[in-house]
């Protein structure tokens, strides 16, 4: 297993790190193993190989050029924004109380921690595209039940 890692990365530094993450996988995902498919060290070593070049491709940070971010209206000192916020803030908290603790913890990694659609998947042991349906329906839900709870007009500042 050494060896395949290190087929696709010279850097030895990282090595433990990169057979640790693979064995962690090989291990939860051990009972997914269909034999009609590949002999167990095939299995392992496609797993311990794609752990390596996951390893060693680069994270690539989202940004934009510094025009652009100059273009972007910072919405923080509007004095127009007729949006009573500060009433809204309980009604939001209620709903997202009443949501289930798996949803909840979920909306909480995604959009609190920052956690991926990627690392949520492992975290919960389903697909990606699980995730970005459930965070989908969730929010559209608690936007839904925000909406009935009070309507828009009662959030806006009566002056």
């Amino acid at each position: 297993m050494r060896k395949t890692a290190l087929s696709v990365s010279s850097a030895s530094a990282d090595l433990e790190d990169v057979l640790q993450d693979a064995y962690l996988k090989i291990w939860r995902h051990a009972s997914k193993f269909d034999s009609d498919r590949a002999s167990p060290i095939s299995w392992m070593t496609t797993i311990v190989r794609n752990t390596a070049i996951d390893a060693v491709r680069p994270v690539r940070i989202p940004t934009t050029e510094l025009e652009h971010a100059e273009s972007i209206v910072d919405t923080a000192d509007q004095a127009d924004d007729d949006f009573d916020y500060g009433r809204a803030r309980p009604i939001a908290a209620e709903i997202i109380g009443r949501l289930p603790e798996d949803r909840r913890t979920l909306l909480s990694l995604a959009y609190l921690e920052g956690e991926s659609r990627m690392a949520l998947a492992e975290r919960f042991d389903v697909p990606v595209s699980t995730i970005k349906t459930w965070l989908r329906r969730t929010l559209e839900n608690v936007r839904t039940d925000c909406l009935m709870a009070q309507p828009r007009e009662a959030l806006l500042v009566t002056a």
